[in-house]
């Protein structure tokens, strides 16, 4: 496959920075400003409060823009600043490994690098801004959810398409770390990866995998990973179906408030995924008769792949793209089709009603001039049912 300018594998793999100091002496990566510390501090208006977009492991992420007033000659850029907590139990590797990963690499479904500070002992990190916020932010915020079927199956695609990208690299990135909060979407709902601080080099040649400490999120974590700490690319897709399943039931994958059952959503919700009226019953109730039964079930038996305890049995991202791509097709196609039926509908029942209301009109004139017009007639051909139309109306209303 030919790299298109916004996909970028390098052909050799610039020698990574083996800790700060090297990474002080030799920038290496030609794509990404290095900041002083004065200008991140300029580009957030001294960190202020209210700039902060949020925090996590690592430290606290604040808007803000790099222009002319940070650095002479700069083309305003609305950027997000994350500042490594120096009290954090992440710390100089993690701040690395992500400048390492995300200056060798760009796609359209990795968040993009724009520089970083490292300066006496401050750590930060200029990212592009992401308009949106966090997948976590829009899927489990209690009033006002926007994410409707098509925006989750498109989000989900995005982030298929961002893993399958790390998985085929020249030497295969294992992103470890995949969770609802790294997965930032910009004003269009486009959804990119973010936070690269746990990624790994994946097994190569004769390795089957490799072998590490077990470092991630709990409730996301692939079970043998977990277990045995060896990492495949397939753990990766255990965590894609987690998020896939929150995706589909609007649930968190670790929820205390639930019932003891139900604390797990994995556990709970998998074996249902199986049973299609089970299935249908548990999905997220906000997208109610946004979606067709048929590719409702498909996302869940897929779901259920993903999520297998045995990682042979689970599908590779790139498997897992091309029948997303194809689901996403059949829905713009089931979309159009049900459109066009109610629109025919539609035009059919304002035809009937004109016909009735000229019908009614003559037959008023006829009944005051002779007054025997029969109230025993033959219904008209358009009162009848379509019995096919109502087949799609009953299909529709089940499945809302």
């Amino acid at each position: 496959m030919q790299d298109s300018p916004e996909t970028k594998v390098p052909n050799f793999v610039p020698l990574a920075a083996k800790d700060v100091k090297d990474l002080q002496q030799n920038p290496g990566y030609s794509n990404v400003d290095v900041f002083t510390y004065e200008e991140t501090r300029k580009a957030t208006e001294q960190f202020r409060p209210d700039y902060i977009l949020g925090e996590g492991g690592f430290g606290v992420v604040y808007k803000g823009v790099i222009d002319e007033t940070v650095r002479p000659g700069y083309k305003s850029t609305a950027v997000a600043v994350k500042e490594l907590n120096r009290d954090g139990f992440q710390g100089d590797r993690e701040w690395l490994t992500e400048v390492n990963y995300l200056g060798q690499l760009s796609h359209p479904n990795l968040v993009k690098l724009i520089g970083y500070c490292c300066e006496g002992d401050h750590r930060l990190l200029v990212y592009e801004d992401m308009a949106s916020g966090s997948l976590e932010k829009h899927l489990f915020r209690r009033v006002g959810c926007r994410l409707t079927w098509s925006k989750r199956m498109k989000i989900a695609l995005d982030a298929a398409k961002g893993l399958a990208f790390l998985h085929g690299a020249q030497r295969p990135i294992i992103y470890r770390d995949f969770k609802t909060s790294n997965i930032l979407l910009d004003e269009n709902f486009n959804a990119k990866l973010s936070d690269f601080g746990l990624a790994k080099d994946g097994p190569t040649g004769d390795q089957t995998h490799v072998s590490t400490r077990v470092m991630g999120t709990y409730g996301y974590a692939a079970p043998e990973y977990v277990m045995t700490g060896h990492l495949t690319a397939r753990s990766d897709v255990y965590g894609f179906g987690v998020v896939l399943l929150e995706m589909l039931l609007g649930r968190r994958a670790m929820d205390k408030c639930k019932p003891n059952r139900e604390h797990n959503l994995v556990e709970w919700a998998r074996p249902l995924l199986n049973h299609d009226k089970k299935l249908l019953r548990i999905l997220d109730q906000r997208m109610d008769g946004q979606y067709s039964a048929g590719t409702a079930l498909k996302v869940g038996n897929l779901a259920y792949k993903c999520l297998s305890k045995n990682p042979k049995e689970r599908p590779l991202m790139s498997e897992v793209v091309e029948l997303l791509e194809t689901l996403q097709t059949d829905e713009v196609s089931h979309e159009q089709t049900t459109l066009h039926s109610s629109s025919s509908r539609t035009s059919a029942k304002k035809r009937t009603s004109s016909r009735s209301g000229s019908q009614r009109e003559g037959a008023a004139h006829g009944s005051r001039s002779i007054n025997v017009r029969s109230r025993t007639e033959p219904p008209k051909e358009s009162d009848l049912h379509d019995p096919s139309s109502l087949e799609m109306e009953k299909s529709e209303s089940d499945q809302g």
